[in-house]
């Protein structure tokens, strides 16, 4: 570089600038070195500052207006547009409106005693928006929690993060050890609180339980066809009653709106609607009854080596269902709250199917029981007199086999029964007197199928009653077209004679025979069945009562039907009948009439029956009883009958 010695005199002489600032000489030399060093490197026309260049000027420009243009149109939009919608849903970010919940009706049979209750229940509920924002905040309250209810914390967070719904039931009907930690402790444990709800509890368990029903979880699609009703953590009817009747007995709940400010600081409440319980149920079900048919059942189970039974008692004025058991039953408040997750397994996977309701959705070959109606189209129809006798000297018919003639078919009685006439033939089932009003033999004309097939629908036995209960299947029919179609196979005339005494292809649930045989007790008056009375309000004041629903009338002459009555009076007394089913009840403190049923499946097993009407004259109840698929074949279904009247008509006094 260089060394540069100035005069002492120089140093001190001054330079004054335009600005009236001082330059001392030396500054001016070293500039003027400077300036020749940076010529000698090359680097003299470079320059710190340069000035911007006029198009980069205009772009700035448009994107600072294209920027504010933005601004306004999203501000109009915002302000304008959406205004409306944007104010509204500030509206509701301000107010917070809380479902206020009442009582679910109860049930009662036609005494007064309550079947069904309420029982209080509470639950823990997390609101996710309300958990701590701050990640060591949340974790600290979401494993106090996991410790309380003794859940492993990793699972329970994974649970919880995985749950789309801003409301999650983490705990339901909380045991009173745990109930009393959360009370202490819920004002630390943001997010979560406990809600005051209850859980359903029948009476007697099993005795109920296909009447009933049971509660279940509301799913999706019932939560948005009925937003005002429910709520996500709502159970809903999905068996018996408390499915059919789910409108009537939901409560309709209250709502209570809540202000808050900025700060989630409650301003004001305000009372919108007030709760409503849901109404109550009277039915005509007599439960000391239906635990009389229960226990006469369970008795004879054994004897009968079977599991499955069905007994049904209908008032035959009104249409109304006094008792319904069906066996195997189950317990239904194991579906309620907190139950044991292997009795429910149990339950589900039990192949004798306690669930199924057999007395209205179980499908059964109905044996003799059938006959009664075959009598009355007999005679509707006017093919045969009801004192012409039919002689069955032998115990069996003989069909003729067009093919080979050495070769016919047996259709058999199970006894001898001599000359009969219809009245005998009823009291006495004597299947050759039906083979041949049914299917025609020798000079006697039959029915043939098409008009069996008639006389069966007008009593109701191919559709559905229409009883208040879910699931009822309807029952089957046969006819010449269905067997072609489903065997690829011509009808016959044993086809025929089977289906006139209940056996083939035949399959009817036990709540339409005992429908059937009430518009027989009553003189022709098809009713349809019920298990609801009347509904009530909390304080029992009535709101609507059922009347009896007519399905069909008049489609049997009330003169054939006393026919027919008598011929199944004639069963119990067995005067004129030496070989009369069902004597067993002629000790009944009142007059009875009663059709048995013996329905043949093969390997030594029948669908055993017997259904009863009385007083004789003016018939209060009809009973059906049903044993399936029994061992032998015992005599099971009478005395079960005969017990079950003697007790009714011993405590109630005609």
């Amino acid at each position: 570089m260089f060394d540069f010695y100035l005069p002492k005199d120089l140093k001190s002489k001054k330079i004054k600038t335009f600005s009236k600032e001082y330059i001392e000489p030396q500054e001016v030399l070293l500039d003027f070195l400077a300036k020749k060093k940076e010529e000698e490197l090359g680097i003299s026309e470079k320059k710190f500052e340069v000035l911007l260049a006029k198009n980069v000027l205009i772009g700035m420009f448009f994107l600072i207006f294209l920027f504010m243009a933005l601004l306004f149109v999203r501000a109009f939009q915002l302000q304008i547009i959406e205004g409306k919608e944007l104010s509204q849903l500030a509206e509701r970010n301000k107010f917070t409106v809380y479902k206020i919940m009442a009582e679910r009706g109860v049930i009662y049979d036609q005494k007064g005693n309550q079947l069904v209750f309420n029982i209080p229940s509470f639950d823990l509920i997390l609101k996710k928006s309300n958990l701590p924002k701050d990640k060591r905040e949340k974790e600290k309250v979401l494993k106090e929690v996991s410790w309380i209810l003794k859940k492993n914390f990793e699972e329970f967070k994974k649970q919880i993060e995985g749950e789309k719904n801003e409301e999650i039931l983490i705990a339901e009907d909380l045991s009173h050890e745990m109930l009393v930690v959360f009370e202490a402790r819920i004002k630390d444990l943001l997010g979560f609180e406990i809600k005051n709800t209850s859980k359903r509890e029948y009476k007697e368990k099993n005795l109920f339980s296909h009447i009933l029903g049971y509660l279940g979880k509301i799913n999706n699609d019932e939560l948005t066809t009925e937003p005002d009703f429910y709520t996500i953590f709502d159970d809903v009817g999905r068996t018996g009653l408390e499915k059919t009747y789910e409108p009537i007995l939901r409560r309709n709940p209250g709502e209570l709106r809540i202000e808050k400010d900025a700060r989630g600081k409650i301003i004001s409440q305000e009372l919108v609607t007030l709760p409503e319980s849901g109404k109550s149920l009277v039915l005509w079900l007599d439960s000391d009854l239906q635990r009389k048919m229960k226990e006469a059942l369970e008795q004879q189970l054994k004897v009968a080596q079977t599991k499955k039974a069905v007994a049904i008692a209908m008032d035959p004025k009104s249409g109304g269902i006094l008792g319904m058991v069906s066996l195997p039953d189950y317990d239904n408040n194991i579906f309620q709250k907190n139950s044991d997750p292997d009795q429910l397994k149990k339950i589900l996977e039990d192949p004798e199917k306690p669930l199924l309701n057999r007395a209205i959705s179980g499908q059964y070959l109905t044996g003799s029981t059938i006959k009664p109606l075959i009598a009355s189209a007999a005679l509707e129809e006017k093919i045969i007199s009801p004192d012409k006798k039919i002689n069955d000297d032998k115990g069996y018919i003989v069909i003729p086999n067009p093919w080979n003639p050495d070769f016919p078919t047996f259709k058999k009685d199970w006894a001898v029964h001599g000359l009969t006439d219809m009245r005998k033939a009823i009291a006495e089932s004597c299947n050759v007197y039906f083979y041949t009003i049914g299917g025609g033999y020798e000079n006697q004309v039959g029915l043939g199928v098409d008009k069996i097939k008639k006389y069966l629908d007008l009593f109701g036995w191919t559709k559905k009653t229409g009883i208040d209960l879910p699931s009822e299947l309807s029952g089957f029919v046969p006819e010449k077209n269905w067997k072609k179609e489903k065997y690829k196979q011509a009808w016959t005339d044993g086809d025929t004679f089977n289906l006139a005494i209940g056996q083939g292809f035949i399959k009817i649930t036990p709540i339409e025979v005992v429908t059937a045989f009430s518009a027989i007790a009553n003189g022709g008056k098809l009713l349809q069945p019920k298990m609801v009375k009347k509904i009530i309000d909390k304080d029992k004041n009535t709101i609507e009562e059922f009347q009896p629903t007519v399905i069909r009338e008049n489609f049997i002459d009330p003169k054939n039907l006393e026919i027919v009555k008598e011929g199944m009076r004639q069963a119990v007394t067995g005067i004129g009948a030496p070989q009369a089913s069902s004597v067993l009840l002629n000790s009944l403190p009142v007059a009875a009439a009663a059709k048995t049923g013996t329905a043949e499946l093969g390997g030594g097993y029948y669908n055993i029956w017997v259904t009863v009407f009385a007083p004789y004259d003016d018939p209060q109840i009809v009973l059906t009883v049903m044993f399936e698929k029994a061992k032998g074949l015992s005599v099971i279904a009478l005395p079960v009958a005969k017990e079950i009247l003697e007790w009714y008509f011993s405590n109630n006094k005609q």
